[in-house]
């Protein structure tokens, strides 16, 4: 594992400071589509940060998938979304590379092997 990718579904920038690098999808393409965010971290290693359920149902028909954090946390204002993952971020970060799916819900975290 050498990073995170954030699907265009997110913001480009965080208030913490991940383990990791961080880029975004649209650093890779203008129009991402998941297919091509897929195998953009799976060729480097990326753990793929998403809002979209897609990438949890993909992960149990590829082996091997690439890592996912899938936050299932609605919608939130910015700046509570940024302070939500910034105090949950570490928690997630201890979970990885042990684990090819994270789900993250405002009351808890599940990591499945």
């Amino acid at each position: 594992m050498t990073g995170f990718l954030l699907d265009e579904n997110l913001p480009h920038r965080f208030q913490f400071t991940p383990f990791l690098l961080i880029c975004h999808s649209t650093d890779i393409s203008d129009c991402p589509i998941d297919a091509v965010v897929w195998n953009y971290a799976l060729t480097n290693r990326l753990v793929i940060v998403t809002k979209d359920s897609d990438f949890s149902n993909w992960i149990l028909l590829t082996s091997p998938p690439p890592w996912i954090v899938h936050l299932r946390i609605g919608n939130l204002r910015r700046k509570e979304f940024r302070s939500f993952l910034g105090w949950i971020w570490h928690q997630v970060e201890a979970l990885l590379p042990e684990h090819k799916l994270v789900n993250v819900y405002l009351n808890k975290i599940e990591a499945v092997s």
